[in-house]
């Protein structure tokens, strides 16, 4: 997974899809497919079968659909978050850590106001675990604009920080007391929980709120001033600095707003699913997001369609192995998507390079004659 987004760290901070773009990714995902299918072959399997497989496991059931869905919303969220810190110039690969902090301290929150009104204690929790993700992502923010630190580093050290910390106050100092838990905090109210959308599976009514916070990221990114000088920034900070934009103070404000959504998606996972803090609140959610943004250049429509693609994708695999082929294709499909949209800009302007060559060759020759 790091591999992956190291390969994707040397597009450009923010770029344009247009339509070059999107035939170059339809054209990704399609070759991606391809050898996912020749994979399949390899090994004795038939291909229709196996994406058969993978599409029934994703949207063949109630249940398979609103995991799907699930699946898609933190993809987006993740996502999102990505693409609120780019566009301001900054790179926040932090959000794991951001998440596990959120997560934690809304569940802390969660358990210590049992009893209080849902009304009440459920949004003091989101905007704890808001609070909690925003602070941890503006450390490396801070360290980057005031003492121009890398923030890539900071922030992947900051995630281990923020992980093993966590788990050890779920295994030590904050273990919950209850027979049968091997490790976690207390768990939150009942009275506190996101009820199940679709049941038996992982779809909640956070879903909404999800949905809610894509729209106002969207509308921020895309509709306000803010928005537009965090774009500036992110595409030539020096230029944006000289208009006369405070670059220092949108970073900020960009890494900020990132690490908040992150810690709402760890809050999503405790009050949807776990019901406690555990340490695996997170599969590397984050991980997953930030691919999504990167590969759609970090335009949030495009990232909400990516999204449900990979959710697909993700939850699929289990229905492709129920079918006896390997969930790992899935991951080699995905590996290999990125693959080709990270070598899609040195590709395209070898090509275009080529053809002005050939071009100038042919028109020098005609004058010759």
């Amino acid at each position: 997974m790091i591999r992956n987004i190291w390969s994707l760290l040397t597009f450009r901070r923010v770029q344009k899809i247009n339509g070059n773009y999107l035939l170059s990714l339809t054209v990704s995902i399609l070759l991606a497919l391809l050898v996912g299918a020749l994979i399949m072959l390899a090994s004795g399997h038939n291909p229709i079968d196996g994406y058969g497989a993978m599409l029934s496991g994703a949207v063949g059931s109630p249940r398979a659909i609103g995991d799907t869905l699930a699946k898609s919303a933190t993809l987006c969220l993740t996502g999102l978050a990505t693409a609120v810190a780019a566009q301001a110039g900054i790179f926040n690969i932090g959000g794991e850590g951001q998440l596990y902090f959120g997560a934690m301290a809304s569940a802390l929150l969660g358990s210590a106001l049992t009893g209080v009104s849902a009304w009440i204690a459920v949004p003091l929790c989101l905007l704890a675990a808001m609070a909690a993700g925003g602070i941890w992502a503006l450390i490396p923010a801070w360290l980057k604009v005031r003492m121009n630190v890398n923030e890539v580093i900071t922030t992947i050290m900051l995630n281990s920080v923020a992980i093993y910390f966590c788990a050890f106050l779920s295994n030590g100092p904050l273990k919950t007391l209850e027979r049968g838990i091997a490790s976690g905090t207390a768990k939150i109210d009942e009275n506190f929980v996101f009820s199940r959308v679709i049941n038996l599976s992982n779809l909640t009514t956070s879903i909404f709120l999800s949905l809610a916070a894509a729209i106002l990221v969207w509308y921020l990114m895309k509709r306000t001033s803010a928005g537009y000088e965090m774009k500036l920034t992110g595409e030539n900070e020096r230029f944006a600095y000289y208009m006369g934009i405070p670059t220092a103070e949108l970073m900020l404000v960009g890494m900020v707003i990132s690490g908040a959504i992150c810690g709402l998606v760890g809050m999503f996972e405790v009050f949807g699913l776990h019901q406690r803090f555990i340490d695996s609140v997170s599969n590397e959610f984050y991980y997953d997001g930030m691919l999504v943004a990167m590969i759609m250049r970090y335009n949030p429509t495009g990232i909400i369609l990516m999204s449900f693609f990979f959710g697909i994708l993700k939850i699929g695999g289990t229905g492709m192995e129920q079918a006896g082929i390997p969930s790992q294709t899935i991951l080699i499909v995905q590996s290999i998507i990125i693959f080709f949209m990270a070598a899609e800009r040195g590709i395209s302007e070898s090509l275009r390079t080529r053809h002005a060559h050939s071009v100038a060759q042919r028109r020098t020759e005609g004058r010759d004659r």
